[in-house]
């Protein structure tokens, strides 16, 4: 397993289609460990691998008490609406006010090409629609309403 570095939101990588996932080989397992180790160094929530200037649909997501694999990812359902703050690995240090489903259910497949489904509610839910935007190109900074002051941040206690 191996670090990989991080592009951020200036990359062209990151405003990019990525293409669907036709092999669950070797490559792609050694990917989705190092997408894990990185994502565990960053202390993230979530990461895509354009992020990681790989432009194929996989995207990690820490429920908490696992990380999800979900290889060709789509969005299923939605319902219900958050607004709150949302950060990016690529966007480092900075948080924008953005509108989400506060349920999301996803279809995917696992490391091994097998169909599943993953749901999840707020963070969770959250995650799934970050995560997803950027497989096409779209990073929170393209749909969030504005940034987050500093006062804002810490009376959220970031």
């Amino acid at each position: 397993m191996g670090l990989r570095k991080i592009l951020t939101d200036k990359d062209p990588a990151l405003h990019k289609v990525c293409r669907p996932v036709e092999k669950f080989d070797g490559r792609l397992h050694r990917l989705l460990d190092d997408m894990a180790e990185t994502l565990e160094q960053a202390n993230g929530v979530g990461l895509a691998a354009p992020q990681v200037g790989i432009l194929r649909r996989v995207v990690l997501v820490d429920t908490g008490e696992e990380i999800l694999e979900l290889i060709n990812p789509t969005l299923l359902e939605t319902s219900g609406e958050q607004v709150g703050a949302e950060g990016c690995l690529s966007v480092p240090g900075k948080y924008g006010l953005v509108k989400r489903p506060n349920y999301a259910k996803v279809r995917a497949q696992d490391r091994n090409g097998n169909w599943y489904e993953a749901e999840g509610e707020e963070l969770i839910a959250r995650c799934f629609c970050h995560e997803l935007d950027h497989l096409d190109g779209i990073v929170y900074t393209e749909i969030m309403e504005r940034f987050l002051t500093e006062e804002e941040l810490a009376g959220d206690n970031k």
